[in-house]
């Protein structure tokens, strides 16, 4: 097994060799300093997030979800995402998963030696019963952790598309990938602190491929998220606000239309901006595959 001094991820950051004499601005500025370097280093990785994009979106058209693996942070940064899914798009609890080294207790609490059971990943994947139209994301900063590794292991046998992402160059767990995303972020300002640089890059990463991904299957329209759960005051009143700057109506206009469609705000815009009733909208929705774009031009092109 890789020993991990040799790894990027641990390495000791010169720039911040005298962390612990540093006054408290000079420890802020150095990681504000080091943070920039950040997206730099994603932009570097786009053509395989763009790959993995690819490929949860033929999942999602397939009826296939997007699983997320890690331990610790890396889980736990899986989870973050997988979890804000629902309401911001208004997607089951099934189509993005997260899971999590030691349960879902782990995430509040550390579950010592779970990340380093490699049969530990692929038992717990297992019982998702893993499909051919599945993606399976690792995520390991060192990319070294063996219960990772033991999740991607499974998901090839069971014939999914697997993905991994790492921190360091010729990652373990890129071996067991099938689109291999290594972005190297270099040494933490805190030596071997991955919650710092690398879980921040590995945030950023999530973000892009969950959001884009949830573009191209309908979720957006223009840039705004109208497949929103509108489950509470503020996300109702930004469901509101949304029809009344797309189509232009009154906040009582728009307010009206959303309560008749149970807040579902692509059939409130496809009503009032194709002037049909609720079914024809439901109808127009459907045959464009959710793409609130598409209703409307059926809708004129049928008129």
């Amino acid at each position: 097994m890789e020993k991990l001094s040799r790894l990027a991820t641990e390495e000791s950051n010169p720039k911040s060799i005298r962390l612990d004499e540093m006054t408290t601005n000079e420890v802020l500025n150095i990681m504000n300093e080091e943070d920039q370097t950040i997206a730099l280093a994603v932009q570097k990785v786009i053509p395989q997030i763009e790959q993995t994009v690819e490929k949860v979106v033929n999942a999602f058209k397939s009826g296939g979800r997007l699983i997320y693996v890690g331990a610790g942070t890396s889980g736990r940064i899986g989870v973050l995402d997988a979890v804000e899914c629902p309401p911001t798009f208004s997607t089951s609890h099934e189509q993005v998963q997260a899971v999590l080294a030691g349960g879902k207790g782990a995430m509040f609490n550390a579950v010592e030696g779970a990340e380093d059971d490699e049969q530990l990943g692929a038992t717990d994947l297992e019982k998702l019963v893993i499909k051919k139209n599945d993606v399976i994301i690792g995520i390991a900063a060192s990319g070294r952790t063996p219960y990772v590794k033991g999740a991607l292991i499974h998901a090839n046998s069971c014939g999914a598309t697997t993905v991994s992402l790492s921190s360091n160059e010729h990652s373990t767990i890129s071996n067991f990938a099938h689109i291999k995303i290594e972005i190297v972020t270099g040494p933490e300002v805190l030596t071997g602190s991955t919650r710092l640089r690398a879980a921040t890059a590995h945030k950023m990463i999530l973000n892009m491929i969950s959001t884009t991904a949830m573009i191209k299957i309908g979720k957006v329209y223009k840039n705004l998220m109208v497949d929103l759960n509108a489950s509470n005051f503020k996300l109702r009143e930004r469901a509101k606000q949304m029809v009344c700057n797309i189509t232009d109506v009154t906040y009582e206009q728009a307010e009206s239309v959303l309560e008749e469609t149970d807040y579902d705000v692509k059939l409130a815009i496809v009503m009032i901006i194709a002037e049909v009733k609720k079914e024809k909208a439901e109808t127009l929705i459907i045959n464009s595959k959710g793409f609130v774009r598409e209703a409307v031009k059926l809708a004129f092109n049928e008129g």
